[in-house]
């Protein structure tokens, strides 16, 4: 799916990063800053060049571009700080000095200039939950529904063995149309073409919803488009004749990778497309947010941005019939539970990880609505011990189960449930060489939270710590069950599993119920 989605092919190795999950405050205060940089410390100096004149109201952004180069060389050579040379446009210790003596350091200048007090026609988001404990919305009543995408990277099998399974489920997600950069919606993977049709047609003589996906992932043209009213209506009737002339039950808006300075006008899109969708379904897919106490360790400073979102619950609420979750790819991104877990620990998805993305989502979001995302796949990690109970996880690469279980198998070992009660296993990287993931069957994960390389502090550990090891994890049937039966505990309309396809566990199917 997602755009501000990753796409991994299990072909092709995807590069190692270095970043190290610590809290942001930990290096805001002291780091130099230099073009191409983002985060809180960036967004707080862009605020105080608002505030001096230096950049124009709602350029705050948190991303440092080449309108904040241009603020910070000016300011630099208008306070006699660097006018040439190496330096000039990096903010180092002489020129964050300088910002700090002015009269609104360190604020959030230039957010009053949000899309709802700019001529944004959304109305303000208000207080979005970041932190468990509030009051939930009522549990959900009806019928439990299970739903699911079906991948275009694996058409012909997707379909075929989802049609053999379609009595078990409420609605299908295919993929998938995209929007492009002028706001255009295009059949980008064909699935007016092919075996969609026929697969299709068969879903609906089941009464299966059939709701395609409709994906993006650029931030800066989602901004562009839905800030533009002309261009925002226009991709809203696009889209809703799109359902009708296709005669689909829905659709599925998978806009990611938003910018928080789009959120009302994503929430002006969502109201203008229910309203032109009729009796069909809108389904929406988002990113997980997760709850400050998962984010950061308790005495940590919370970034003033922390709580800075893309996406308004409450109108998610009033304008999506469903509102699927994508809870998966937690990786090392939730800090409590690297503490509490013993090592090997960059899970897929942890069940408290799950329970706490709902259960934020549920103080504002009707349980009647509200879909957790289920995974099918895994990630392969290489992760060296730094003493101190530190570990450092470097993804090497998604994968299908298959993949998995062949490695096991090459190597003699009986994958067994991690701390996170996935199934899973660790190897000496050295007893197999090339081991990366062959063959033509791909994986593709919804969204990029899931860092490339993270250190981390686990609670104790599972395996020797003295050597660089490998580590693999996926779900399977038993961690899916887990998913859906915690679903039903938490009173929530349903599952939805990414994805569908004949790459899953074939257990699956027994527990999707």
């Amino acid at each position: 799916m997602q755009t501000m989605k990753k796409v991994l092919r299990n072909i092709i190795p995807v590069a190692i990063f270095s970043l190290f999950v610590l809290p942001l405050a930990a290096h805001a205060a002291s780091r130099t800053m230099v073009y191409g940089m983002s985060g809180s410390d960036v967004r707080a100096m862009q605020g105080t060049l608002i505030a001096d004149g230096y950049l124009s109201p709602g350029s705050n952004t948190g991303y440092f571009g080449s309108l904040t180069l241009a603020a910070v060389k000016k300011f630099q050579c208008d306070q006699n700080i660097v006018c040439s040379g190496s330096s000039y446009g990096i903010v180092g210790p002489h020129t964050q000095a300088a910002l700090a003596s002015g009269t609104v350091s360190g604020s959030t200048a230039g957010t009053s200039s949000s899309p709802g007090s700019t001529g944004g026609t959304g109305s303000s988001p208000g207080t979005q939950p970041s932190t468990l404990g509030g009051a939930l919305t009522p549990a959900a009543t009806g019928k439990f529904e299970i739903s699911g995408w079906v991948p275009s990277w694996r058409a012909a099998t997707a379909t075929a063995d989802t049609a053999q399974h379609l009595s078990q489920l409420t609605s299908i997600m295919p993929f998938g149309y995209h929007v492009n950069t002028d706001g255009q919606v295009v059949d980008t993977d064909n699935v007016e073409s092919g075996p969609w049709p026929a697969f299709i047609a068969a879903a609906r003589t089941q009464g299966v919803r059939v709701v395609p996906s409709i994906e993006w992932g650029n931030g800066e043209a989602e901004q562009a488009i839905l800030s533009d009213s002309t261009a925002r209506v226009a991709l809203e009737d696009q889209i809703a004749n799109l359902a009708k002339q296709n005669n689909y039950d829905g659709v599925d808006i998978d806009f990611e990778a938003k910018k928080a300075d789009t959120i009302n006008y994503f929430s002006t899109f969502l109201k203008g497309l229910y309203q032109r969708m009729g009796n069909k379904w809108l389904y929406c897919t988002i990113e997980a947010r997760q709850p400050l106490e998962d984010r950061y360790l308790p005495g940590a400073t919370i970034p003033s941005d922390a709580t800075d979102y893309a996406n308004d619950y409450a109108a998610l609420n009033k304008y999506c019939d469903r509102v699927e979750i994508m809870a998966y790819d937690q990786g090392t991104i939730d800090l409590r539970l690297d503490a509490a877990r013993s090592a090997p620990y960059a899970p897929v998805a942890d069940l408290g990880w799950v329970s706490d993305l709902i259960n934020l989502a549920a103080q504002s979001i009707s349980r009647n609505k509200l879909v957790v995302g289920v995974p099918t796949y895994g990630y392969e990690y290489s992760v060296t011990p730094q003493g101190n109970g530190g570990f450092e996880y470097s993804v090497l690469w998604p994968f299908n189960p298959a993949y998995g279980t062949q490695i096991a198998s090459q190597l003699g070992i009986t994958p067994t449930r991690t701390s996170a009660d996935e199934i899973g296993f660790v190897y000496n990287p050295s007893a197999l060489q090339n081991a990366a993931p062959t063959g033509t069957d791909s994986t593709q994960t919804q969204q990029s939270t899931n860092p490339a390389n993270s250190t981390v502090k686990n609670q104790g550990s599972q395996v020797d710590t003295t050597q660089p090891f490998n580590y693999v994890t996926w779900s399977d049937a038993k961690a899916i069950q887990d998913k859906v039966q915690l679903a039903h505990q938490l009173g929530i309309r349903g599952v939805a599993v990414f994805s569908l396809g004949g790459a899953e566990d074939p257990a699956m199917w027994n527990v999707l119920k």
